[in-house]
């Protein structure tokens, strides 16, 4: 007889068509392996506008099950052609329907294929840097205007999930577009991959949202220490979760590990807990919820939510949160029921339910951009920006409500570029020009050169505010 194939390690992006009444919905469901064996998931659906909506991902043989528990849906399929395509069911609130997934290619280079990656007019390494409180090593890409410097620069935070340190969605690298445009333009830029994703250590489930500046700690430690580093200048910019991370940072005592600047980006200003609610109700809402199954899940969510803070052992929490899971949805496979109940009583779960980002926030001493984006969906502006600012009482702020904006920082489709007859998403202009006006009227900026092999000519920084008179264009890598 022959040998058993081995299991299929789902890793990658699976898109396809959902039926519904009057159309048609394109899901993106990602799904990355991880070390303990189990797997991180997440789903997309662009034309609702939801992204990276975390999922649980259930693997037997062939067999497959993605829940996602925020949406009241579930996607129950087989794996097939080597995992190449998924096949199976969705099912939804109203909604029941066969769904076939395939594997999306990698994404396409902006530039044709014919052509080679140009250098870009800037230094660029990858470079590792330790969390020695952590015990941890973690790797990301640092880059450096040509000159002699010294530069300001940035660190960047991602949002909440596991994320690498271009922070890759589709066709889209935030981290990755926003490090060329800041570097292009003055300002040094390390990026890094989050603990447990691409070659960073550390396990990124164990850790909560406080053990995360640490990691930010680390990394502006790292740059202080480079000579092209201005280390007067060393700031943090975090998206989400991250700027929260940002926030706390910018709170700690030590003034060594503390940054010069914070540029906040969507980062919450209400109790996890809300912050969670919030989310699934919007999510609902667009799936075609109607008042009562909302009202249903929120109530689920809340009895869930009280089970968890008044059960501190993770076992009898899980078992509780399992069998109320099963009793609101006999359906509801156990494993299912199970995993869910894991993740919701993770460290960093248990952590972000009580967190109250604005307890700190009057220890913050430096200046803070908030942006956020009209059309948000994950983090509402109108809700977070407001108790940001209030609480930092003792710090320069700045405020700005970028129009038509999404939790991505992406503009609406319709302003999309072209590329080679797509279109292709991209940062927002309009984001990048407030944060690198604002970086810039904070700190002192040298004249950025172009890399040229010779001996740079010494140059003088310019005077606190000042804008650089050489004009250069955006470039996405």
């Amino acid at each position: 007889m022959a040998a058993a194939d081995p299991p299929t390690v789902l890793n990658g992006q699976w898109q396809g068509p959902l039926k519904v009444p009057g159309g048609q919905l394109t899901l993106i469901i990602t799904i990355v392996p991880l070390s303990n064996g189990a797997y991180y998931a997440a789903l997309d659906a662009p034309q609702q506008r939801i992204s990276r909506m975390p999922a649980e991902v259930t693997v037997k043989g062939l067999d497959l099950k993605v829940s996602i528990e925020q949406a009241g849906s579930r996607f129950v399929g087989k794996i097939k052609n080597g995992g190449t395509v998924l096949q199976g069911t969705w099912t939804q609130p109203g909604l029941t329907a066969p769904l076939t997934l395939t594997r999306l290619t990698a994404s396409k280079p902006v530039a044709a294929p014919t052509k080679p990656r140009l250098t870009p007019p800037y230094r660029e390494q990858d470079v590792m840097f330790s969390n020695l409180e952590a015990n941890i090593r973690l790797a990301g890409t640092l880059t450096i205007p040509a000159g002699p410097g010294p530069f300001p620069a940035v660190v960047l935070l991602s949002d909440n999930g596991p994320q690498n340190r271009d922070v890759e969605q589709q066709d889209y690298r935030m981290f990755g577009s926003l490090a060329d445009y800041l570097t292009r333009r003055g300002i040094a830029v390390l990026r890094f991959d989050d603990r447990g994703m691409g070659k960073s250590q550390g396990n990124y489930f164990s850790t909560t949202t406080v053990d995360l500046v640490g990691d930010a700690q680390a990394a502006m430690v790292y740059l202080r220490a480079l000579p092209l580093i201005d280390n007067r200048y060393v700031g943090l910019m975090g998206h989400g979760e991250g700027a929260n991370v940002a926030l706390l940072a910018a709170a700690a005592e030590q003034a060594t590990a503390t940054p010069a600047f914070v540029v906040s980006m969507s980062g919450y200003g209400i109790t996890g807990r809300d912050v969670i609610m919030r989310q699934q109700m919007e999510i609902m809402r667009l799936i075609g919820s109607n008042p009562a199954q909302v009202k249903a899940a929120l109530d689920l969510h809340k009895e869930m939510v009280e089970i968890i803070r008044q059960t501190p052992n993770d076992n009898q929490a899980r078992g509780k949160v399992a069998a109320t899971l099963r009793f609101n949805n006999t359906d509801l496979d156990p494993h299912m029921a199970r995993a869910r109940a894991i993740q919701l009583t993770s460290p960093w779960s248990r952590y972000f339910l009580d967190f109250d980002p604005t307890r700190s926030l009057a220890a913050v001493k430096c200046p803070v951009l908030l942006l956020g984006g009209s059309i948000d969906l994950q983090v509402d502006p109108q809700r977070n920006m407001a108790p940001l600012k209030q609480g930092l009482k003792n710090a320069k702020v700045k405020s700005v409500k970028l129009t038509g904006v999404n939790h991505w920082y992406q503009p609406e489709m319709k302003d999309w570029p072209l590329v080679n007859g797509e279109q292709q998403p991209v940062f927002s202009p309009k984001a990048l020009n407030v944060v690198r006006e604002w970086i810039f009227a904070n700190t002192e900026q040298p004249q950025a050169l172009p890399t040229t092999g010779g001996t740079p000519e010494k140059t003088t920084a310019a005077p606190k505010g000042a804008r650089k008179s050489a004009k250069t264009a955006q470039a996405s890598r």
